[in-house]
């Protein structure tokens, strides 16, 4: 009944009120904690672009490693928005964090980098190999999707928990044989590491979802900055379609990569304004491997009903046709 007096709430004052383009006033002061890494392109280009300013919003970014990171920081009070994967959302979403999951933005597969002296070149040889990841996040779901694929348990490796800048230094000094985590870490293992590290062949196994989340008072105080900083957004996937090469400068400069380092991963990032069946599917499957895995808050027993935090309405707004999905 909350949720829905919410919801309520909100598309009133979506309608009350115009949805973009500044005016005279001074620009409304919001900050977002961010992800600095090419999952993050569509703020990092709106704010490059001048495209927050343009919808009246002056927004402060406190940069992160990871999404995880970011949604803590909101969750904490010390952000507006957050950028960040399903699982940060579907943690904060099972442990009864009131947090308001507004749009998805980008998805993108999570890789296996190996070692190539561990002479891991299939799955199967992951068997007995020391493999890193990052517990909290998409790649902690991955790691498990993948042992699974291959037929093996966490008991038939050994687990290593690392942050993904972490990663790189721990492969190159021989303390893991591979580690699994989202680009761009995994390009920056092969140009550090060149002919003594593999990509291992794992496509499709998981994709990562990146979203745009903040909490549910925050939402309920200020619809029109979290429609306003959507429509930014949206903005920029325009521009990024338009002018790919120029979008690639602009991000490879914030992250700390090089044009040509960026250039053949690319393509890996979907950027996608919305909320979906790819975003609904995350959710639910990071859900399932939690409560498989026992990873989860006392008490949790069944995937959590995810339209208690899910407000499609700010996007709606703006667009219905980004908004396509079904929780049942």
């Amino acid at each position: 009944m909350q949720h829905f007096k919410l919801c309520s709430l909100l598309a009133a004052a979506l309608l009350m009120a115009p949805l973009s383009g500044a005016d005279s006033a001074e620009l409304v002061k919001t900050r977002l904690a961010q992800n600095l890494s090419p999952i993050s392109a569509l703020p990092i280009v709106a704010k490059a672009q001048g495209l927050f300013e343009k919808e009246g919003l002056d927004v402060t970014v406190s940069n992160f490693t990871s999404g995880k990171q970011a949604l803590d920081t909101v969750i904490g009070g010390g952000a507006d928005i957050a950028t960040t994967a399903e699982a940060p959302v579907t943690a904060a979403a099972m442990a009864g964090q009131p947090i308001a999951f507004v749009a998805g933005m980008e998805y993108s597969d999570v890789k296996t980098l190996t070692a190539k002296k561990a002479a891991i070149r299939t799955i199967a040889d992951l068997k007995g190999k020391k493999i890193a990841y990052t517990a909290g996040t998409g790649s902690e779901v991955y790691t498990t999707e993948l042992l699974k694929k291959a037929g093996l348990t966490a008991k038939d490796v050994t687990l290593v928990n690392l942050k993904p800048q972490e990663m790189l230094p721990a492969l190159a000094a021989g303390s893991i044989d591979a580690f699994d985590t989202w680009e761009p870490h995994i390009a920056n293992g092969k140009k550090a590491l060149g002919d003594e590290v593999v990509l291992l062949d794992t496509k499709g196994v998981y994709s990562e979802t990146f979203n745009i989340v903040v909490m549910q008072d925050y939402l309920k105080a200020n619809p029109q900055i979290v429609t306003k900083f959507l429509a930014a957004l949206i903005a920029a996937e325009a521009w990024v379609k338009a002018h790919p090469e120029e979008a690639m400068e602009i991000v490879s400069k914030a992250v700390g990569m090089k044009a040509e380092e960026l250039k053949p991963i690319w393509n890996d990032y979907v950027y996608k304004v919305g909320i979906g069946p790819k975003q609904i599917d995350a959710l639910k499957a990071h859900a399932q491997w939690r409560l498989d895995t026992k990873n989860h808050p006392p008490g949790v027993t069944a995937v959590p009903d995810f339209a208690v935090v899910l407000f499609p309405e700010p996007l709606r707004a703006l667009d219905a046709a980004r908004v396509n999905y079904k929780l049942n």
